[in-house]
């Protein structure tokens, strides 16, 4: 009888049904939504969590907050354009834009490795003066630890912050309209690419430096113009595509984008062509999307490139009714295809 060899196989995606976390349960796809609904939005579930918004709206009697926080665990800690010191405030610094709000003041938590150099932790915490001093916010808070070498990894940041709604309006995924235009306030695929570079070790022939920015300025312009903004998302973990498409599910409409008006330098480009990644899933920390009522997108766009951080702004796609729930994408050579969350992540470790 002859023997015939066994093939064990294994699929290449990660699965959703898993009894331990993965890192592709931290990347900002499918596996991450589905880790937050089946254990935390089922263990803490209340509107302002239920609103899945970038930070929580609060009604305190007297007008409206807005609270966000945000982990911190990116490596390498140094990357051209910025570190894990600049990333931890303008994350929050953007997440609290995104609900319209003007930043007030954080707070900053740093979690520091046994053996971690001073001359790190001094150069990490300059940058985040100088950046939240470029936001107009000061960081009024915060705490320290320190955990056996080998048990971290130098140093995680977590920042929470505070800040005013001065207006009316619900900026939340609820409010898109159909027939709303989206605008893109960027190039995309900036800094997933520069982090990639550092890790990797991999060298072009123009540095790509990541698009790490404080978008509170652009933001509060539109809002100051009395521009009706219905929905704004920073495109961080996920890119662009992911983005979109939590709008579209939590809205229940149908969101059309055309690639030929999303900006992607050609040096991202031609990086991403060579390690197989897409351009639209990678990471951001200096961009977003608003959707505005059709009637008000011009306006809407010459607010936002009159702001260096928004100069390139562009309006990429608009919103229906239907097919409900789904994001499409016309390609640059004409042709429609559906874009869907990644089962995980392309790049680990990116904010």
């Amino acid at each position: 009888m002859t023997n015939t060899p066994t093939f064990a196989g294994s699929c290449p995606l990660p699965l959703s049904n898993q009894d331990h976390v993965t890192l592709a349960h931290g990347g900002g796809g499918r596996m991450m939504h589905t880790l937050l609904e089946r254990v935390v939005l089922s263990a803490f579930g209340n509107q302002p969590l239920a609103s899945r918004h970038d930070g929580a709206v609060l009604e305190t009697g007297k007008g409206r907050i807005a609270f966000t926080t945000d982990s911190y665990v990116v490596h390498p800690l140094f990357f051209p354009g910025g570190d894990i010191g600049t990333l931890a405030v303008t994350g929050t610094v953007n997440d609290l834009a995104m609900c319209g709000a003007r930043p007030l003041a954080l707070s900053a938590g740093f979690i520091l490795e046994e053996g971690l150099p001073i001359a790190t932790l001094e150069r990490v915490v300059a940058s985040m003066a100088r950046t939240a001093k470029a936001a107009s916010v000061d960081i009024v808070t915060g705490d320290t630890k320190v955990v056996d070498r080998g048990k971290g990894d130098g140093i995680f940041v977590n920042t929470a912050g505070v800040g005013v709604i001065e207006h009316g309006l619900a900026i939340a995924p609820s409010s898109v309209r159909p027939g709303d235009a989206i605008l893109l306030s960027g190039d995309v695929g900036r800094h997933g690419v520069a982090i990639m570079a550092v890790r990797e070790g991999l060298q072009f022939e123009s540095t790509i430096e990541t698009d790490c920015a404080p978008l509170a300025a652009p933001v509060l312009a539109l809002l100051a113009a009395g521009i009706e903004v219905h929905c704004l998302r920073d495109l961080t973990r996920g890119g662009l595509a992911t983005s979109l498409i939590e709008i579209a599910e939590s809205s229940r409409l149908h969101v059309d984008v055309d690639e030929n008006a999303i900006a992607v330098e050609d040096n991202v480009s031609g990086a991403c062509e060579i390690l197989g990644l897409d351009p639209l899933y990678l990471a951001n920390e200096g961009r977003f999307v608003a959707f505005v009522p059709a009637a008000q997108a011009e306006p809407a766009l010459a607010i936002l490139r009159g702001q260096a951080v928004s100069a390139r702004a562009a309006r990429i796609g608009a919103v229906s009714e239907s097919p409900a729930a789904l994001v499409t994408l016309k390609s640059r050579i004409g042709t429609k295809r559906i874009l869907d969350m990644h089962s995980g992540e392309q790049l680990p470790r990116i904010c």
